[in-house]
């Protein structure tokens, strides 16, 4: 070998290797890995956005059969009494005061599987099926008030970099912080997740929230943007890392433990269902987009809070798998009286979750005895495994022309006039860029303000407890900058905790300055 073709190969060996293109499954490039394709600037997600439609899809089939979120759960049925809404919605369980449905709630973690140690830090799952005079509603949430992401397209990514390394199935911190650094929304989660929240002592002594916008329409189709809000009657209580790491040496299912011993003690628990309201033309009054799934609305002056009603826990289901794996929660089971918002995750959960259940459960999940709503089912789908029932009906079809003829009555069904969805405004264009007014560290700052010189304290040891385990400087210090932009005090804790230079945290979160709206938002 000549000494200029030696040096060319070394040459090669030392530069580093071009990025390959990012592709759909079908090889084609992919031109935004970020952003859903959306009706205008705050406008629905596109069902013709076929990378959104089939990353989601193929992310739900990628186990079998546990859940691929949320596999970790209890659950427990109860009731709930309204206290009366009828002037903000039709929706069927706040009809009247006094008016009673049946629920169950299943608590679970997010990341970890079946069978972890439930004194793990995680975000809590809070979901709710209310089965009611019209259908199921499930509300489904979690017991901190935000989320990592704020758009559909980063979910599977997100997952992914929590669950554990493919390579070597160990769950890595670099990893989730390595995603975490290049997502500045997450910011706010995290300042909640690392402080004591992320460990609760009780599934009853723990709030609930669906995190998510909604809309509540009333009878003459007036709307009202709405996010609920569950307020344990039992009070919050929390396990600091000390006292997770000494309940898991004795009982690492503490949370279920405690849940049913209570409901059999005859210590039934409470929450107490909230409602935080804003009308249409309150959404661009905030220098956050109220639509934002990272983002609370406490923050809002004058706010208006209504008292939906109270929910009681009082039976243990007296099959696990029956109830708690078989139970099938998604945000689409809507009913009418409440409907999605424009909430770019929302937007994607609507189909996720209801497709994810489908593969884990089959097309006829619904039909299963924990998820069969209590008024009686007339559709027209067919078939498929596991079918319960039976039909005996020569119409499967709509339009049809048997409308009236008494003995085609079976398999006729009429549409609802008051089921129709409310119209929304739209214009703009199609398009794939971020949301205007992204904010991405200001709450957290405010959040991190509101703990207690203890609770700082434990927000700090927490957190760098995770990301010093992390072996690349860059991106320690991303993460430390996104804190620090939050609140100075809080950066300066964290990257004295984890050993960065304050002088490049400093320099870092200078330009990290998104007070300002962003281009593609409403001006």
């Amino acid at each position: 070998m000549t000494k200029l073709s030696f040096t060319l190969v070394l040459a090669a060996l030392a530069a580093p290797a071009a990025a390959e293109p990012l592709t759909r499954e079908n090889g084609a490039p992919v031109g935004d890995n970020q952003s859903s394709q959306t009706a205008g600037s705050d406008g629905p997600v596109l069902l013709q956005d076929t990378h959104l439609i089939e990353k989601i899809a193929r992310f739900d089939r990628e186990r079998i059969p546990e859940r691929v979120v949320h596999a970790r759960g209890t659950a427990a049925f109860g009731v709930f009494e309204s206290y009366g809404a009828s002037d903000l919605t039709i929706a069927a369980p706040f009809k009247a005061r006094g008016k009673k449905t049946k629920v169950l709630v299943r608590f679970s973690s997010v990341i970890h599987p079946s069978g972890s140690p439930e004194t793990l830090r995680d975000p809590r799952g809070f979901a709710t099926k209310f089965y009611t005079d019209d259908g199921n509603w499930d509300l489904v949430g979690n017991n901190l008030p935000v989320f990592f992401i704020r758009d559909a397209m980063k979910f599977p990514d997100m997952v992914h970099s929590l669950k554990p390394n493919p390579r070597t199935n160990l769950q890595d911190p670099k990893r989730f912080f390595d995603f975490f650094a290049n997502t500045p929304e997450s910011t706010n989660m995290l300042t909640l997740l690392y402080s004591d929240l992320g460990t609760p002592a009780s599934y009853r002594m723990m709030d609930g929230n669906g995190v998510h916008a909604y809309k509540f329409v009333d009878a003459k189709s007036k709307v009202t943007y709405v996010k609920f809000n569950w307020k344990s009657q039992q009070g919050i209580k929390n396990l600091s890392a000390e006292e997770a790491s000494k309940v898991q040496a004795t009982n690492f299912n503490h949370l279920t433990s405690d849940l049913y011993t209570a409901i059999e003690n005859k210590q039934f628990p409470s929450w107490e269902l909230q409602a935080q309201l804003l009308t249409p033309d309150q959404l661009d009054d905030f220098d956050f987009n109220p639509l934002d799934a990272t983002k609370e609305w406490t923050s809002i002056p004058n706010l208006k809070i209504v008292k939906l009603g109270k929910m009681t826990l009082n039976q243990v289901p007296s099959n696990f798998f029956e109830t708690t794996e078989q139970s099938a929660f998604a945000p689409s089971n809507l009913i009418p009286g409440i409907e999605a918002s424009e909430d770019r995750l929302l937007q994607g959960r609507l189909f996720s979750y209801a497709d994810t259940q489908r593969y884990r459960l089959g097309v006829n999940a619904q039909q299963l005895p924990v998820n069969a709503p209590i008024v009686k089912v007339h559709s027209h789908g067919q078939d498929g495994a596991l079918r319960q029932g039976s039909t005996a009906a020569d119409v499967n079809y709509q339009p049809n022309g048997f409308d009236g003829e008494p003995n085609r009555a079976e398999g006729v069904y009429t549409e609802q006039p008051r089921a129709r969805l409310v119209s929304t405004p739209l214009s703009g264009s199609t398009q794939q860029v971020l949301i205007s007014r992204t904010l991405n560290f200001k709450q957290a700052g405010e959040r991190y303000r509101t703990y207690s010189a203890p609770e700082r304290t434990a927000l700090i040891a927490n957190f760098a407890g995770d990301l010093s385990q992390v072996t690349n400087t860059a991106t320690r210090t991303q993460i430390v900058a996104h804190t620090y932009a939050a609140d100075a005090e809080y950066g300066e804790r964290l990257a004295k905790a984890v050993k960065v230079d304050l002088a490049n945290v400093k320099a870092i979160a200078a330009k990290l300055d998104d007070s300002k709206r962003v281009s593609g938002g409403k001006p």
